[in-house]
C-alpha cells in the first residue's frame, strides 16, 4: 500500500478511477456560497469550504487532516445518495490507496477454528452476494446543532447518506471460519491508520448477535458501482440500522472474540449516557452502570427541498418533500406543520426500499401571504417519535429535533 501522505507530494491533480485517490481537493470559487445547515457555529463559517475530492462533487469540506466532507441537503431529494456526493468521514489522516487486485481480508480470533484470508475475488465468488439498501450516518451529524455546541466535527444535517450496498452476509464468512460457541464479540480494523503512533488505531467491535444479523455485511459495492476510495473501497462493513461509527472502511481483518474488546475508540470513545435515548438494541459486554456504546439510529427527518428564506407564491401550491428514518424499524408516519407546530397533517410517504432506507415523503399545501413555519416530524412503527427540544449529551449524538424552516409566501 501506498501511504496518503507520499500519494499528495507527488500529485498533480485531477480524478481518478473508483479506488484510487489521484490529486489534491479542487476548491471552489471563493464567493461560491457553502450551504452550511442553520444553527452550526458562526466560526464555521469562515473556515467550511466547498471542495471537490478526486471523484467526489463539491461538498463542504470541515476539515481536511482527517477528510471531513458533508454532503450538502439538496443531494438528499433523491432516495439514493449520489456516490459522488455521498459524505466523507475519517478518524484518521494517513489513508491508504488500497489495490483491489492485492486486497486481502483476514478473518482470525481466539473464537474461530480456522482463520482465513480471502481476495476480493474470492468474496464475490465464494459466498452468496446480497443486497441492502441502508442509511449510513455519522454518530456526530447534526452535532454541529447543538446548544451549547461541544467539541468535535461541527456536522449540520449531512454527515449521511442512503445507499444501495451489495456484498456478502459477514455471518457467511464467519460461519465458513468455525465459529466457536465462547465468541462473544468480533473486531473490525482497516487499512487507515494514525500519523503518529500515540493516537490509537480505528477498530471497532460488534457483539456476535449484530454481527451475525443477515442485514449486516462486507460490502463491496455501492448503487451498482464499486466502492468509491473516499467510501471504502474495496470493501467496507455495513452495519445496517446503527450509526456509522461500525461501517469500517478500507476492511482488512475480521476477530472473532470470547471477551469484551478494549480500546479507546470503544471506550471512552462514542458512548451516550445509559438509559438517556430510547433505544433497544443495546450492546452489554461494552455497557458500563453509566455509560453504553452508541448503536441504533434514532428516528429522525429532514426537509430537502425548502431552505429558511425560500420565497413561495402565495395561493399556488407548494410541495414540501423530505426524507425520515431510523435504526430498522420502519417508518409509520411523518407529520408537518405549515404554521410553526400548532396543526399537524400527514404527510403522503413515498417509495418503501426497506426498513433501513430513507423514506421519502411529501406534503402540498397552498400557503397565504405572510411568513409560515415548517416542521415535519416522523414516528417509526416501535412508537418512537422525533423530538423538540434536544435531548443534550456531551458528544453531541442523536440529534433528532424537528425542524423550523420559516419561509414567506407573497
Amino acid at each position: 500500500m501506498v501511504s496518503r501522505r507520499t500519494l499528495l507530494m507527488g500529485a498533480a491533480g485531477g480524478l481518478v478511477a473508483a479506488g484510487g485517490i489521484g490529486g489534491l481537493p479542487r476548491r471552489l470559487w471563493a464567493d461560491e456560497a457553502v450551504p452550511l445547515s442553520p444553527g452550526v457555529p458562526e466560526g464555521l463559517r469562515g473556515v467550511a469550504t466547498l471542495e471537490a475530492l478526486p471523484g467526489k462533487l463539491p461538498l463542504i469540506k470541515l476539515t481536511y487532516r482527517p477528510p471531513n466532507y458533508e454532503t450538502p441537503v439538496r443531494y438528499f431529494d433523491s432516495v439514493l445518495t449520489p456516490n459522488d456526493a455521498f459524505f466523507v468521514r475519517y478518524h484518521l489522516a494517513d489513508i491508504p490507496e488500497v489495490d483491489g487486485a492485492g486486497w486481502r481480508l483476514r478473518i482470525g480470533g481466539d473464537a474461530v477454528e480456522t482463520p482465513a484470508e480471502y481476495s476480493l475475488d474470492d468474496l464475490k465468488h465464494g459466498f452468496e452476494t446480497v443486497e441492502v439498501v441502508a442509511v449510513c450516518q455519522c454518530s456526530g451529524n447534526r452535532r454541529g446543532l447543538s446548544q451549547p455546541h461541544v467539541a468535535g466535527a461541527e456536522w449540520g444535517y449531512g454527515a449521511m447518506g442512503n445507499a444501495r450496498w451489495t456484498g456478502v452476509r459477514l455471518k457467511d464468512v464467519l460461519n465458513k471460519a468455525g465459529l466457536r460457541k465462547e465468541a462473544l464479540e468480533v473486531v473490525f480494523d482497516g487499512a487507515d491508520g494514525p500519523v503518529i503512533d500515540k493516537t490509537p488505531d480505528f477498530q471497532k467491535s460488534l457483539p456476535i448477535w449484530k454481527a451475525l444479523d443477515e442485514n449486516t455485511l462486507i460490502a463491496f459495492a455501492m448503487n451498482g458501482a464499486p466502492l468509491p476510495h473516499w467510501n471504502g473501497y474495496p470493501a467496507r462493513l455495513v452495519v445496517s440500522g446503527w450509526t456509522g461509527t461500525y461501517w469500517m472502511k478500507h476492511l482488512t481483518a475480521v476477530q472473532a472474540v470470547s471477551s469484551a474488546f478494549k480500546q479507546f475508540w470503544m471506550n471512552p470513545a462514542y458512548r451516550i449516557p445509559v438509559g438517556k435515548y430510547p433505544v433497544i438494541d443495546r450492546f452489554f459486554s461494552q455497557e458500563t452502570a453509566t455509560s453504553t456504546p452508541i448503536t441504533e439510529m434514532v428516528v429522525n427527518s429532514l426537509v430537502t427541498n425548502l431552505s429558511p428564506g425560500h420565497k413561495a407564491k402565495a395561493g399556488r401550491p407548494l410541495d414540501v418533500k423530505g426524507q425520515a428514518w431510523d435504526g430498522g424499524y420502519g417508518i409509520s408516519e411523518v407529520l408537518v406543520s405549515t404554521d410553526g407546530g400548532k396543526d399537524w397533517r400527514p404527510a403522503t410517504l413515498g417509495e418503501d426500499l426497506g426498513r433501513f432506507s430513507f423514506r421519502p415523503w411529501s406534503f402540498r399545501f397552498v400557503p397565504q401571504a405572510g411568513e409560515h413555519v415548517i416542521m415535519a416530524k416522523a414516528t417509526n412503527r416501535v412508537g418512537a417519535s422525533q423530538t423538540f427540544a434536544l435531548n443534550f449529551n456531551p458528544a453531541g449524538y442523536h440529534n433528532n429535533v424537528v425542524q423550523r424552516i420559516a419561509i414567506t409566501a407573497a
